[in-house]
């Protein structure tokens, strides 16, 4: 056996022991990571203390580009929900429009209200609007829900700050602004074929209506007496699209100022998605939060709510990121580089397909991508024309791919549904399949405009 084949042997045989310990062992994905992560470098004959070493500078290579704009995209997310912004947008975008305009709108308003927060929030907020809407109605719950869920996975698997596309516009050096940009011309089209079109096409097959009087209890909003005002809707918008708007205008700027000049430094402030996203959340801070009557206790309760559920997937992120890091240690990333050349695979649908099947093993879109970008980082110096803002979305796309019984998205849209398993896979996971292959081909025709 080649002796320079001996470390890309290795680091598959990583890959699989890293499957092998999420799937059939149950070890939490941060603990598979870093087991994975270190045997690579020890069977490459490492020393342990280097080891560490490598690992512990690529957690927190990812994270000092991934963890605050994550952190503060979830604190935007918890002002936006805990001050009855969402609920605002949500219920201003249903209002009392026809019955057949009810998937329509509420694709829209949950592809908005996804922007800034994490799916499982922003889902478990909107289900019982989705009761009260097929209700009031008289609609089959999934005629509501279906297109609810399409929106916000939209913006949970192509849209930054959400974990897996920031985590590969960190990896792959790629631009946030751009990111954002190109992921809003795929997330459009894809959630209307995903929320209005496909619903009514999959309606014979949603089976039985359920129950709608066992809604699940709503998370309770704010109280009447708590408020000195109601939510602006337009301020609750303003709040959703600034910190995307801010970016795609410093995008923009720095690309048509000269360098140097007042213009151009404030343009570059703003295509930082950190300062842009704290600029979010202050003006969130004050336009729904104290503005409604919110103190500043109560305020600080909504940002650690949404907090909450943030730690397992940063320490994913670190941890992806360290994995990453131990390839570049054993030189698999040259090899990669030095390989890839000669591939007849377009790289874009080789990130796609690496993302995929690991998103079909692992289950986690997150760990699928933080694995995934470890492997297909290289494939940006080997294709020097190859913008790194596509690979960001080709591999979150592919990240997204067939969720099945190891994704809790799977479990989650199951349960609050009141779905059987085949119900669920007859919904759901062909939603999710359809949007991942909706989003390769935007990301392939992007990709030939662009180029």
């Amino acid at each position: 056996m080649s002796a320079e084949l001996t470390p890309l042997l290795l680091a598959a045989g990583a890959i699989v022991v890293l499957i092998v310990l999420i799937t059939k062992m149950k070890l939490h994905p941060f603990l598979a990571l870093m087991i994975a992560a270190l045997g690579l470098g020890f069977a490459n004959g490492i020393a342990p203390g280097e080891t560490a070493e490598h690992f512990q500078t690529g957690f927190g290579d990812a994270l000092s580009d991934t963890g605050p704009v994550i952190g503060l995209g979830t604190i935007l997310g918890g002002i936006l929900l805990g001050s009855g912004g969402a609920d605002r947008i949500a219920t201003a975008f249903i209002g009392t429009r026809p019955v057949k305009w009810i998937p329509a709108a509420i694709a829209a308003a949950a592809l908005l209200i996804g922007m800034p927060h994490l799916f499982d929030v922003s889902f478990v907020m909107l289900v019982p609007l989705v009761y009260a809407v097929a209700k009031r109605t008289g609609s089959h719950l999934l005629f509501v829900g279906l297109p609810m869920a399409a929106g916000l996975y939209v913006s949970h698997g192509l849209l930054p700050p959400h974990p897996a596309p920031t985590l590969a516009v960190a990896a792959y050096d790629a631009n946030t602004g751009m990111t954002i940009f190109f992921g809003l011309v795929i997330a459009i089209p894809a959630a209307i074929i995903c929320g209005p079109v496909l619903t009514p096409l999959l309606a014979r097959w949603f089976g039985p209506a359920p129950d709608l009087d066992k809604s699940p209890v709503p998370d309770p909003g704010p109280a009447e007496g708590e408020l000195r005002r109601p939510v602006s809707l337009v301020l609750a918008l303003i709040t959703v699209v600034l910190p995307a708007g801010l970016m795609l205008i410093g995008t923009l700027g720095t690309s048509m100022t000269a360098p140097g000049t007042w213009a151009n430094v404030l343009f570059e402030a703003c295509d930082t998605p950190v300062l842009s996203l704290l600029a979010a959340v202050v003006f969130a801070f004050f336009a729904l939060g104290v503005r409604s009557g919110f103190g500043f206790a109560k305020l600080q309760k909504m940002a650690a709510k949404g907090l909450g559920p943030v730690g397992a997937i940063i320490l994913i992120l670190g941890a992806g990121g360290g994995l990453k890091e131990m390839l570049s240690a054993t030189e698999v990333d040259k090899l990669i580089t030095q390989y890839a050349v000669d591939w007849a695979v377009p790289p874009l649908l080789l990130a796609w397909t690496v993302a995929a099947l690991l998103r079909i093993c692992l289950g986690s879109a997150t760990v699928a991508t933080a694995a995934a970008t470890g492997i297909v980082a290289p494939l940006v110096a080997a294709y020097p024309g190859l913008s790194p803002e596509l690979l960001v979305l080709a591999t979150a796309s592919g990240a997204v791919m067939l969720s099945h019984v190891n994704d809790s998205g799977f479990w989650l849209f199951k349960e609050y549904f009141q779905l059987s398993v085949s119900q669920t896979f007859r919904t759901w996971t062909l939603m999710l399949s359809l949007q991942s292959l909706l989003s390769l081909g935007g990301v392939l025709l992007l990709s030939a405009l662009v180029s």
